[in-house]
């Protein structure tokens, strides 16, 4: 696969213009990236930009923080998908996965999964406030439900992604999940080597200098 087909071109920033979104959705199609990462309001302005290309439509949901209530997340969830969306990129609640609440985490991104049906869905599981034994519970939670991926970061917390927590997750899932790794992913030598790691997908705005 082609190095500009790891990129989810991404703009999540609360001051994002329409016009800063209509840039980004043009760079992607310039580049040939992946997809176009954006927050729901901001759906229709990227559904006529990229009317007519290959480039997927992705939106975060529960975002940044994860913790809305999994009903809230369902439906924000199920308006993308009635809207046109490919992928979906939730974030997990962090408290409950923090409390040991496994059974929590576990049914409400099964029931986003459900919502999603086809589509792809990404899980948030914010690698910067956990312990490595919570990434990998993280992960268990993940499988169980059926999603996608496994995503390090919102890139909006105290870090992003980091090379230990690529392998540590790679090492835990092998084949099971894919793996999106997002935030402070800047340099060509980062993207690099997230990849040679075992990153299937990269969440950043820096795609077209890091192309």
């Amino acid at each position: 696969m082609k190095a500009a087909k790891y990129i989810d071109h991404t703009l999540l920033k609360a001051d994002a213009s329409k016009e800063a979104i209509r840039k980004i959705c043009r760079e992607a199609i310039e580049n040939d990236f992946m997809a176009v990462c954006v927050n729901p309001c901001n759906i229709d302005i990227c559904k006529e930009e990229l009317k007519g290309t290959d480039i997927k439509l992705c939106c975060v949901i529960g975002f940044p923080l994860g913790q809305m209530a999994t009903e809230c997340k369902v439906f924000e969830a199920k308006y993308c998908i009635d809207n046109g969306v490919d992928e979906v990129d939730m974030v997990i609640n962090v408290g409950r996965l923090k409390d040991n609440d496994l059974d929590y985490v576990t049914k409400e991104i099964k029931a986003i999964k459900e919502a999603c049906g086809k589509h792809t869905l990404k899980v948030i599981i914010e690698t910067c406030l956990l312990t490595d034994e919570e990434k990998l519970k993280a992960c268990d939670c993940i499988e169980a439900a059926g999603a996608d991926f496994v995503k390090t970061s919102t890139g909006f917390s105290t870090g992003g992604a980091t090379f230990e927590d690529v392998k540590l997750l790679k090492d835990k899932v092998q084949c099971k999940l894919l793996i999106k790794a997002a935030g402070g992913v800047r340099s060509k030598e980062d993207f690099a080597k997230m990849i040679e790691l075992g990153a299937n997908r990269i969440g950043t705005s820096s795609g077209t200098k890091l192309i």
